[in-house]
């Protein structure tokens, strides 16, 4: 069983801490603020959860200066990796119980992937960087039993982005992953348990190294050294190509994925990292219709999807100690999320409260 610091025999807070941006887009300057401020609105269908652990990911970073592509509600509250402990319960809430290790979904509006809306924690509403959160009961998952507070907190944004982007690959499959960032860790341990032939890019051979030396049987290619690292991919493959990407570059890579995807792979979208400059999408199209390529964009994933997450990590009791890169406490989040943003980390960085 997994730590638990129950409040249970404590009174019930009315007030949390929370870190806000600031949105001062200036270098240098504050990204987020550390705020005392009265609880949200406590519906008969609502939970109230005690914060153990917080996951940043990059595009906490992205957000809080100012580089989202998306509109974002004023000074909300970022991040939307959680993972923590139900202490009050509404009074029609049926699905969990005070005690339930939990998390809230990414989009609370995604419930089973064919719904017409869409709600972006950390962007359309608040996200989790707070001692205490309030959600809808219908938007909460249960966690893993067996994980720490530290590793259960990946598992909502970048276990369950990777768990998306994967689907369609089965045993035996060649996969290339670009990074070692949070998701592309994750990604990386859910290919290793699913018997997936790994490729793994990156920009620094320290890096490729460093994760070599922890998942043995990888097979690394520096893009930054190999401008034509696809072609490394296709000569790793015999000339055929993966049967799927991870694509995290977006427009400066997305051409070369697709090349060096093999002809009716697939190519998972879930970030924009590189420069987007219309003018390396030129052979989109003509790259796209001649490898027959499936492109599909990737926004996280469901409620579903998270609960199929959680139900496969629980089956085969898996661990991600060795995806997390630090550990830092809750007042550290200014500097964390720097950190993030100066692309320092390889895999997860979590705050504890």
């Amino acid at each position: 069983m997994a730590e638990t610091n129950s409040p249970f025999n404590q009174q019930l807070p009315t007030v949390r801490r929370a870190f806000r941006r600031t949105d001062d887009f200036t270098p240098s300057t504050p990204k987020v603020k550390l705020v005392t401020e009265p609880l949200p609105e406590f519906t008969p269908l609502s939970v109230l959860i005690k914060v153990h652990a917080v996951s940043l990911n990059y595009r906490d970073a992205n957000i809080c200066n100012g580089d989202n592509p998306w509109p974002v509600t004023d000074k909300g509250i970022p991040c939307n990796d959680a993972a923590g402990e139900v202490i009050k319960t509404g009074t029609h809430v049926s699905l969990l119980a005070a005690g339930d290790r939990v998390a809230p979904i990414n989009d609370t509006a995604n419930l089973t992937n064919r719904e017409t809306t869409r709600s972006w924690l950390a962007a359309d509403e608040d996200g989790v960087l707070a001692e205490y959160i309030v959600f809808d009961e219908r938007t909460v998952t249960k966690l893993p039993e067996h994980l720490p507070w530290v590793e259960a907190a990946v598992l909502p944004c970048a276990g369950v982005t990777a768990w998306s982007a994967l689907k369609g690959a089965g045993l035996g499959s060649s996969v290339l992953i670009q990074g070692t960032g949070g998701v592309a860790m994750f990604a990386l341990k859910l290919a290793g348990a699913a018997g997936l032939k790994v490729i793994l890019s990156s920009s620094s051979d320290d890096k490729l190294r460093q994760v070599g030396e922890k998942f043995p049987g990888i097979l690394g290619v520096n893009y930054r050294t190999n401008p034509e690292w696809h072609e490394e991919v296709l000569k790793i493959t015999d000339g055929k190509g993966v049967d799927l990407v991870l694509e995290v570059g977006g427009a400066g890579t997305l051409v070369k994925s697709i090349k060096a995807t093999r002809r009716g792979g697939v190519v998972s979208q879930v970030g924009y990292l590189s420069k987007q400059d219309p003018r390396d999408l030129e052979e989109l199209f003509e790259v796209l219709i001649d490898r027959r390529v499936v492109l599909r964009g990737i926004n996280c994933g469901s409620k579903q999807d998270q609960d199929d997450l959680c139900a496969a990590v629980s089956a085969n009791k898996m661990r991600f100690d060795d995806i997390i890169d630090s550990v830092e406490p809750f007042e550290k989040a200014e500097e964390m999320i720097e950190y993030i943003w100066q692309g320092k980390q390889v895999g997860k960085v979590v705050l504890t409260l």
